[in-house]
């Protein structure tokens, strides 16, 4: 399998200082494969610090692991050539949460779109790269007339984003990192964003990387999942194993957290896992899960368990699992990712 990007075990530490005692292990020991083709769509799940964003930033090249190492076309990003970083930066594309945050409010939202092919030389004159503009903004289900020669305020939050994935599209990437894309548009407009992705990926072969913390909508759109809890894996594996039959507690509790549209049923049952007071606070060492679980054994508060390989496209990183074989989160993301 030729690997388009690959992040193999890695782990990012902050601190406040070089001599700061005080240490956050936002992401450890992960690793993922993203085949160069077929395209596939994965999403990275997980409540807020679970490590979802630093995931996101050590994939772009935005910041370095502390560990570990992320590869394109099996070169470490830290030591690509001119060159190779150029491919890079075109293959690969962001669509970030805040679209507003992406554009300058003293220019119109074409300039967005303008400034992609002329930096790549996408195009050989002014007409081309109209044509091009017009394609890509059709291709995401907007109207050229109705959204070129406006500023970023005169659209509206879901038309912005769009123009982002616009933008993404015209350098024609192999791999769009989608993080929280939809979180902050209107429920009405998610579904379209959501459906402009999925559309893309199947019509011109783009890989999706979607970061969320709303398992809806991951459920609705990708392939593949990965739970993420406090910087590791929890479980993953083929998302209509994982959320229709969760198998790790911390799964378990995002699944029961979603409302159903039944008026008389309560959100929250008794018995459900519980993260109030002392609860919330993350063991030294152990299953970092362990002061919010209700199966918590005494092996749990000893040693982080491993991933334990359930199914065929399933694993989970639970001691109530531990007769099945285990398996290192490096040989996950050849498994898991296809």
């Amino acid at each position: 399998m030729s690997v388009l990007l690959e992040a193999r075990r890695v782990t990012k530490v902050f601190s406040a200082g070089p001599f700061a005692r005080r240490r956050t292990v936002a992401l450890e020991d992960f690793s993922l494969a993203i085949a160069d083709e077929p395209p596939s769509i994965t999403a990275i799940v997980g409540e807020s610090g679970s490590g979802k964003t630093t995931l996101a930033h050590l994939l772009l090249g935005i910041a370095l692991p502390t560990s570990g190492e992320v590869l394109y076309q099996g070169r470490d990003v830290r030591r690509l050539s001119l060159v190779e970083r150029r491919a890079f930066r075109r293959d690969i594309q962001v669509v970030f949460q805040d679209p507003y945050d992406s554009y300058n409010p003293f220019f119109k939202v074409d300039h967005v779109l303008q400034a992609p092919i002329a930096n790549f030389q996408l195009a050989k004159s002014h007409h081309d790269a109209q044509a091009m503009i017009v394609d890509a903004l059709e291709a995401v289900g907007l109207r050229p007339e109705e959204t070129l020669g406006r500023y970023p305020h005169q659209l509206s939050g879901g038309q912005r984003q769009r123009v982002m994935v616009a933008r993404a599209l015209l350098l024609k990437p192999r791999l769009i990192i989608a993080d929280e894309p939809v979180s902050m548009v209107d429920a009405s407009l998610r579904a379209t964003i959501l459906g402009s992705l999925r559309k893309l990926s199947q019509d011109f072969g783009i890989s999706l990387i979607y970061i969320t913390h709303d398992l809806t909508t991951a459920y609705q759109i990708s392939e593949n999942i990965i739970v993420l809890f406090s910087g590791s894996v929890a479980e993953a594996g083929d998302v209509e194993q994982v959320v229709p039959q969760p198998k790790h507690p911390y799964t378990q509790l995002l699944i029961s957290s979603i409302p159903l549209p039944n008026p008389k049923r309560r959100w929250g049952r008794e018995g459900d896992l519980t993260e109030t007071g002392a609860s919330q606070r993350m063991p030294k060492q152990g299953c970092k899960f362990a002061n919010r679980c209700p199966y918590v054994m005494d092996e749990c508060r000893l040693a982080a368990p491993p991933l334990f390989h359930l199914d065929a496209n399933r694993a989970a990183a639970c001691y109530l699992y531990e007769t099945a074989p285990s398996l290192t989160n490096e040989a996950m993301a050849d498994v898991f990712v296809r």
